[in-house]
């Protein structure tokens, strides 16, 4: 939403913004507060989120091996916290072009295709316990975004 906010406010430099133009800025204001509180929960929730996917994954995948599950939690990291910032900013674009293209070539590299399977079903899992619906609204179409595109 912020590249669509400076995209009205560069055209609107010489005339007021029309109705549709305002209607879109107020939806993004009027939502900023949600966004930033679930942007908090996530940031001061995030170890235990993950650790609690981590703990997990041997008793879903036993032979996953260390090396495998630390590049995995690791590759999670970063799309939980590009995920949280695509929320706040509410711009899908955000995730896609600074995180998904880049990993998309780093997993193509090694097939853990079962293991990320696994790693997104738990973090999609703790997320339902961890967060409201109208919160997981907002963050979980990001999150399906990096799923789908390092999943299939």
């Amino acid at each position: 939403m912020i590249p669509k906010i400076q995209e009205l406010i560069n055209q609107a430099q010489d005339r007021y913004l029309a109705s549709d133009e305002l209607g879109l800025m107020e939806s993004y204001v009027s939502s900023l507060p949600d966004r930033l509180k679930l942007y908090k929960l996530i940031r001061d929730r995030e170890i235990d989120i993950l650790q609690s996917v981590a703990d997990q994954v041997p008793s879903e995948l036993p032979n996953v091996t260390v090396e495998d599950l630390e590049l995995g939690i690791k590759n999670l990291v970063l799309v939980l916290r590009y995920s949280s910032m695509a929320m706040l900013l509410n711009d899908e674009n955000f995730l896609k072009e600074r995180l998904l293209s880049w990993l998309e070539g780093i997993m193509s590299m090694r097939d853990l295709r079962r293991l990320n399977d696994t790693l997104y079903k738990l973090l999609n899992q703790t997320l339902r316990q961890q967060f409201s619906p109208s919160q997981l609204a907002l963050l979980q179409p990001l999150i399906t975004a990096a799923q789908v595109t390092l999943i299939y």
